[in-house]
């Protein structure tokens, strides 16, 4: 009989004892359907650590050789200006001319007065942008020998590049997941809920654009990630 008493016993302890787990395991289902997703934003501003220089100027004449002959001095006289304003030869491009024959053209002016255009493109690129900011107000020295960098054509516009996103990105990333943190337990609170551990979670691309249309030496760096919380209630 004592026997019979305390597999009894064991028996409604055990029953007991799985429907609590059941109805833990009831509620932790239902609490899997209840989920907050959130988006954390981070952004920072930082100088751009390259830039693309293109120096650019126009020759015009009729004479072929003798056109090559003045291009070729006035491409001396640029790289000797860059030279002695601590641009190194490494950093200096100098492209084939690009010359194209007014009378050759389908619709060329057969009274214009010269034949041949041309132009020569020196492209600066350099990690020291301060130096070629600075060179770029003083460039007047060159017309002071007869050449005109021209501006305006946007194939030859300066560029400003961001190249350190690596160094950044963990605190970026780190940011961004704390915004969503931030946001997900402000959800939760005014849903009368605690928040639970994290579900899913996508970084979200980095974007790198001009702050502003006045100081494209100026980069925004910014990353959104998305990051999906169980809620309890």
């Amino acid at each position: 009989m004592k026997n019979w008493r305390i597999e009894a016993i064991i028996i409604s302890i055990g029953i007991i004892m799985l429907g609590v787990m059941i109805k833990n395991g009831i509620n932790d289902f239902k609490d899997k359907d209840r989920i907050v997703s959130v988006k954390g934003l981070a952004e920072m501003e930082v100088p751009a650590d390259k830039v693309i220089w293109p120096l650019v100027y126009k020759d015009i004449g009729n004479d072929p050789a003798l056109l090559y002959v003045n291009m070729e001095q006035k491409n001396k006289a640029i790289v000797t200006f860059l030279e002695k304003n601590g641009i190194a030869k490494d950093e200096i491009d100098i492209a084939p001319p690009e010359v194209i024959d007014m009378q050759a053209e389908r619709y060329g002016n057969r009274d214009i007065p010269y034949r041949y255009n041309a132009t020569s493109v020196i492209t600066v690129t350099s990690k020291n942008v301060d130096k070629v900011r600075k060179l770029m107000s003083e460039q007047a020295e060159l017309l002071k020998q007869g050449i005109a960098i021209t501006g305006g054509d946007y194939k030859y516009n300066v560029s400003y590049e961001f190249t350190g996103l690596n160094d950044i990105k963990p605190q970026m990333i780190e940011e961004a997941t704390k915004n969503a943190r931030a946001a997900a337990e402000k959800f939760a609170k005014d849903s009368d809920s605690s928040l639970g551990k994290i579900r899913n979670a996508s970084q979200g691309q980095f974007s790198i654009s001009d702050r502003d249309a006045n100081t494209p030496y100026i980069k925004s760096v910014r990353v959104v990630t998305t990051v999906n919380y169980y809620l309890k209630r």
